[in-house]
């Protein structure tokens, strides 16, 4: 049997109905299905149940978990890649759009995402396990406490689900907080109304300061003949996706 690693934030499940439920999550639209961190294999497992699969790649770093699972798991649809999914080259494992699910380890699950929303076109639709705090971070709305960068990055992008809470109990070893799984389907925003990579720093500078007002935390942005805009004014958890959108344009 596999030994969960601390340093590797391992924590993997153990209830098969639970495994059945995350892989219910895709749609079934993609041929190919690439899983992170299969661990000991239960959610695996799950997605070969499902036919209509044509080839499951699953990036894994642990050589324990990868010695495993080619003892274990002989399906002529499967390949597995011993590999760091945050180094990986995305079309090493496909170069036509696949479908991203997993139990993401929680210590890197925003390097994940972010990752997965630059290569947002071959990446149509995530979903997976997360911590329960991660994932009401990135379902929040405008107004809530939690809203922030993964929020509006995300949303812009993606429609997102809540889909279900996962308690400690189901893993090994039990992870000291509650876990969700979340389902991001890619929107049809190709192309935003403004410079992307200006939005992505406007909304990551102006949640760096969250406290303050957008007068303060983007004052680097502000020219004289936009200053009095009463946008300035607010803080950024107070904006929508729309509004970043405007304000980026503004900035110019």
């Amino acid at each position: 049997m596999v030994r969960p690693k601390k340093h590797l934030g391992q924590h993997f499940l153990k209830d098969k109905n639970i495994a059945r439920k995350i892989a219910g999550c895709l749609t079934g639209n993609f041929d190919t299905v690439c899983e992170i961190g299969p661990g000991t294999g239960i959610l695996t497992e799950a997605l070969l149940e499902r036919q209509e699969i044509k080839k499951l790649k699953l990036i894994e770093i642990d050589t324990e978990s990868v010695q495993y699972l080619k003892e274990n798991f002989a399906d002529p649809r499967l390949e597995i890649i011993e590999a760091d999914f945050l180094k990986i080259d995305i079309k090493k494992i496909s170069d036509t759009p696949f479908a991203l699910i997993g139990n993401y380890p929680y210590n890197i699950s925003s390097q994940i995402f972010f990752k997965a929303l630059s290569n947002r076109n071959l990446i149509p639709e995530i979903s997976g396990m997360i911590q329960k705090e991660v994932a009401e971070r990135i379902v929040a709305h405008p107004g809530n406490k939690t809203y922030g960068i993964l929020s509006v990055l995300l949303q812009t992008w993606y429609d997102i689900k809540y889909c279900f809470t996962v308690n400690e109990n189901v893993f090994f070893p039990p992870p000291k907080v509650k876990s969700a799984v979340i389902k991001m389907t890619r929107n049809n925003i190709d192309k935003l109304d403004c410079n992307e990579e200006k939005y992505i720093t406007v909304v990551k500078t102006a949640f760096n300061q969250r406290r303050k007002t957008l007068r303060n935390s983007l004052k680097n942005f502000i020219r004289d003949e936009i200053k009095d805009n009463e946008i300035f004014n607010k803080r950024p958890e107070q904006l929508t996706v729309n509004e970043f959108v405007e304000l980026t344009k503004m900035i110019g």
